[in-house]
């Protein structure tokens, strides 16, 4: 960080921890009145810069309040990099959606709506309630989108102070809104002010597919197949010549001749409209070039494409061209026809569309000049709250990939014995998958997670920290849960109110909650000992990916605040 910003931020840190104790000694309906005398005051002409150390200061004694968490000096740094419309870089595990609710709490008195981008559903919602209560204790309304909402629960949830939603729910009701043939048919409000989470994976990596809006086209699911069919068997280097690094193939002069009789076709290249010859590219390219469990999965009978830098399944997203199609159509699951784009809109021109941006992730510098470029908002490391005891350590190189699976696999199994929890990264859904086989053989349990489970994710990584827990996991981007070292409390929670007979936590009778509770304590205390006497989470990487970025996530799920 910049000397003189970093003196400027200090400073105003200095002046919200002057409030500290008068807010303090406030009862909860003064600190709630709060927001009505921020708003009066904007009201009559006072800018939000002038309204920020109290405004942070309320924010900073809600949290403690409702959440028991108070904000970091650090943290405050972050709330102000964030209200000036800059990218704050802010270690992982440094309290980045803590810090959120201090710009989004400000902005938000404006009374424009603030609008916060997470990179799925699950953090949306999981933010929503757990940040929600601060917004709410202080007088704000939370609202939240969902894929599959309605309409009818949309336009509340944009009419809310604070809106919690995914970049693709946003933009996707951005182009309803402009299909929409009648004002009252819109959601969305105005793009006034947006927090994005994980920005470099939203702004970056997730804007290289733009949004699109389909209708029903015309096309044969019997062209596909028919094609799907031709194609295989083919060989490399007679039929069709390749280059995988490129993504290139092509047909030769014998492998066209034999597709052709193969689809009883004199000449494919005949057709005026070019569409058998774009069949058989998408075909060849399918078959050679695309993978299963490496660019896309098989989930419930759909072909899902895999982002291959965080490892997700992309919901909703297709190949375009007829690719994906294509690929159905060799997985011999039911094919789609192609549709016809009626509203389509980039990411990047989404998020210019509003009037202040700003970002949070924890590996920003390293594309600091694409944000300025693209978005032209400029990025500010913030220091750690507190010096990182992490050890960094250099890479090995191996000869071989199986010298050094086995390698990987023989050091998590010396690890394991002494109980020390090991977390695995990998870069595709396939490598995951060997190791685990791997692993198995020498008889080590162990969780794999991957696009093909998205679902359990949050619970997968929040027990990655327990005693003796060895943990798989395809590209660690945008995890946003906390791994705290021997295991969440709401685990143990739960583990006791089920020996109790209880189901659900939130069913729990009093005597058994307060049970579970103190069962909860012991077994954290217990297990953190003896998870920190056993070396701490050991973080291993597999390879390098092909960002820097998601390698410094990965190293960053050990050594951090959380």
């Amino acid at each position: 960080m910049d000397r003189q910003l970093r003196r400027e931020l200090e400073g105003i840190v200095a002046r919200i921890g002057g409030l500290e104790p008068r807010f303090e000694a406030m009862s909860d309906g003064d600190l709630r009145a709060m927001t009505a005398g921020l708003r009066d005051r904007h009201e009559r002409g006072e800018g939000l810069d002038g309204l920020l150390v109290e405004a942070f200061a309320a924010v900073r004694e809600a949290s403690r309040r409702t959440l028991g968490l108070r904000h970091f000096d650090v943290q405050l740094m972050g709330g102000i990099v964030l209200h000036r419309g800059m990218i704050a870089e802010m270690r992982t595990g440094e309290g980045k959606t803590l810090a959120s609710t201090l710009a989004g709490y400000l902005n938000a008195i404006a009374g424009k709506g603030v609008h916060v981008v997470t990179v799925n559903d699950y953090l949306a919602r999981r933010d929503s309630e757990w940040m929600g209560e601060v917004y709410r204790f202080l007088g704000m309304s939370v609202g939240l989108l969902q894929n599959g909402m309605s309409p009818s629960l949309r336009r509340p949830a944009y009419a809310a102070d604070v809106t919690y939603g995914t970049n693709s729910e946003f933009g996707f009701d951005y182009l309803r809104d402009n299909m929409a043939m009648q004002a009252e048919g819109r959601v969305q409000r105005g793009h006034a002010f947006a927090i994005v989470d994980d920005a470099d994976s939203i702004l970056i990596d997730g804007a290289r597919t733009p949004l699109i809006i389909s209708g029903a086209g015309t096309g044969s699911a019997d062209t596909y197949k028919r094609f799907a069919r031709a194609v295989r068997g083919l060989r490399e280097g007679v039929d069709f010549e390749m280059d995988e690094a490129k993504g290139a193939i092509h047909a030769t002069e014998m492998g066209e001749l034999m597709i052709s009789r193969s689809l009883g076709h004199d000449d494919l290249h005949s057709d005026p409209s070019g569409l058998l010859a774009n069949h058989l590219q998408q075909a060849l390219r399918a078959q050679y070039l695309f993978h299963r469990d490496r660019q896309y999965v098989v989930v419930g009978g759909e072909v899902k494409i895999v982002d291959e830098l965080t490892g997700r399944a992309m919901e909703g997203r297709r190949y375009s061209e007829g690719l994906h199609q294509a690929i159905e159509a060799k997985e011999g699951v039911p094919v789609r026809e192609e549709d016809q784009t009626l509203a389509t809109i980039t990411l990047q021109n989404y998020f210019r569309l509003y009037e202040k941006l700003s970002g949070m992730t924890g590996t920003a510098m390293a594309a600091k000049d694409e944000f300025q470029e693209t978005y032209h908002v400029p990025v500010v490391a913030i220091p750690t709250n507190r010096p990182v005891i992490r050890r960094d350590l250099v890479d090995r190189l191996y000869r071989t990939k199986r010298d050094k699976l086995n390698a990987v696999a023989d050091d998590v199994a010396a690890r394991n014995w002494r109980r020390q929890p090991v977390l695995v990264g990998t870069t595709t859904v396939e490598a995951s998958e060997e190791l685990s086989r791997l692993l198995k053989g020498r008889g080590i349990d162990h969780k794999v997670l991957n696009a093909k489970d998205p679902e359990r994710e949050a619970a997968i990584v929040a027990e990655a920290g327990r005693a003796g827990a060895v943990t798989i996991a395809t590209s660690m981007a945008g995890r946003g849960t906390d791994i705290p070292l021997g295991g969440s409390r709401d685990h143990y929670v739960r583990e006791r109110c089920r020996e109790l007979g209880v189901e659900d936590p939130e069913d729990a009778l009093d005597w058994q909650a307060e049970q579970a509770g103190q069962y909860a304590r012991r077994m954290t205390e217990r297990e953190r000992a003896a998870v920190i006497e056993a070396g701490g989470l050991c973080v291993i990487g597999t390879e390098r990916h092909e960002s820097r970025r998601i390698d410094d996530q990965l190293r960053g799920r050990s050594g951090r605040q959380g």
